[in-house]
């Protein structure tokens, strides 16, 4: 296996991983990541079969487990009760209590209000200087729909934004002792609330996602007021800031590549969502555990290996994708990992993909002569994959 070094720091990574990734499968599906010392899969074969196969999951083998630190125990007690971090028996039971509150009917009950709250912030951007996308649009349309999906009120967004980017903060590659105690005061500050409107709800119902959330029930049991908490916060954290990060790259290519209307109209807006999700995908390393002994495309994992599934590097597979490294809006959709695939599959995609299919034709229909105003530059987020600003002129 070959051996490679690439500090998912360094400045030109940031800014373009996916000359690495080239890099990197020219010798083979997988290869060895010196800086995160474990194997990693970039071929979307690899990939793709790893995600599936129920031989490796998300929680590590209970015998090689570490104590957790007194001072980051606050932020884990949150996520002992994430379908993100758990295997089954409990994710199974999770999964399903939450598919029964977060259905397909609920979500697609939201895209009037999406599309009259993507109007709103359109309208409301600057006709005559330039400004930041993202922070116009790419982030409030997001957090405001969730809290109206939670049933919590939008003038906490601000609050609800700021624990979210704290919190993620933990699954970024240079992360920092600050960023650290960041999201530990995030997770008791974000729980404390979302406590006192769960016994508000159990007092109280009403017609929200925390409601539905208390009332699932699948063979007579029900979520648990922390697993409601934990299972808000992901909502929130996850499906936050898959979107901010999409949407941001996303306007960023249709831009750059100077796409025309047709792509946003109805007929096309679907697979232009689809490559975007594939050129530019707002997560692109996500870890798996071996739970036994097992040979995946020649190489040998022993139970308890780690391995890390390169989201980003399988979307740009030649072997799979014609002409990779090319935006095409056009494209059928050949699968792509962005939201995953097997047990952890993300089940916000459909919201998120509403989100996407609503406000891009939304912003561009209001701003139709949008432009750049200055050089995009991506954040130092990695793991995740976004900017941190979009100037923009409209």
């Amino acid at each position: 296996m070959q051996r490679l070094s690439q500090s998912p720091a360094d400045p030109a990574f940031v800014q373009d991983p996916y000359a690495f990734y080239d890099r990197a499968r020219a010798f083979g599906p997988i290869f060895w990541w010196e800086d995160y010392d474990m194997p990693a899969a970039v071929s979307h074969a690899a990939v793709n079969a790893i995600l599936r196969d129920r031989r490796f999951g998300r929680e590590e083998p209970a015998e090689q487990r570490q104590p957790i630190p007194d001072r980051l125990a606050p932020f884990y007690a949150v996520e002992a009760h994430s379908m993100l971090e758990l295997e089954p028996p409990r994710h199974t039971r999770l999964r399903s209590l939450v598919l029964r509150a977060f259905t397909s009917r609920r979500i697609a009950a939201l895209g009037p209000d999406i599309t009259a709250l993507a109007q709103e912030l359109a309208a409301a951007l600057p006709r005559d200087a330039p400004f930041d996308l993202l922070t116009g649009f790419a982030q409030p349309l997001p957090v405001r729909i969730i809290a109206r999906l939670l049933g919590v009120p939008e003038t906490m967004a601000p609050d609800l934004l700021r624990w979210s980017n704290a919190m993620v903060g933990m699954y970024q590659a240079a992360r920092t002792p600050a960023m650290e105690e960041a999201a530990v005061t995030a997770a008791q500050d974000f729980s404390d609330f979302l406590r006192a409107y769960v016994v508000e709800r159990r007092a109280k119902p009403a017609d929200d996602l925390i409601t539905h959330l208390i009332a699932a029930e699948t063979e007579g049991e029900r979520l648990s007021t922390d697993e409601l908490i934990t299972t808000c916060i992901l909502l929130l954290n996850a499906g936050h800031e898959a979107t901010v990060h999409t949407l941001g790259n996303g306007v960023k290519a249709l831009l750059q590549h100077k796409t025309g209307p047709e792509a946003l109209a109805p007929d096309r807006i679907g697979a232009t969502v689809e490559e975007i999700l594939r050129w530019d995908p707002p997560l692109h390393l996500f870890t798996r555990w071996a739970y036994e002994d097992i040979e995946v495309m020649g190489h040998s994992f022993r139970r308890g290996d780690q391995v890390a599934c390169l989201l980003g590097a399988a979307n740009r597979d030649p072997r799979l994708y014609d002409a990779p490294q090319k935006f095409k809006p056009a494209r059928a959709d050949q699968g792509n990992l962005s939201f995953g695939a097997g047990l952890h599959f993300c089940v916000g995609a459909p919201l998120a993909r509403l989100e996407l299919q609503i406000a891009l034709p939304v912003l561009f229909a209001a701003l139709p002569g949008l432009h750049l105003s200055g050089k995009p530059r991506y954040a130092n987020v990695y793991h995740f994959h976004g900017l941190e600003r979009l100037m923009v002129r409209a």
